[in-house]
C-alpha cells in the first residue's frame, strides 16, 4: 500500500468495546496505533 491508496475495509474493537467499521469513518481523519510486546508476544 502506498500513501494516498485508499486503505481496505476493517472492523475493529474500541476500548468501550464496541465494534467501529472503517467504512463508517470515510471521509475523517484518525490515527491508529498498533503495537506488540517485545518479543514478538511468543
Amino acid at each position: 500500500m502506498n500513501i494516498g491508496e485508499k486503505a481496505p475495509d476493517f472492523t475493529l474493537t474500541d476500548c468501550c468495546g464496541n465494534e467501529v467499521d472503517s467504512r463508517s469513518l470515510r471521509g475523517k481523519k484518525i490515527w491508529l496505533y498498533f503495537f506488540t510486546s517485545p518479543g514478538g508476544g511468543n
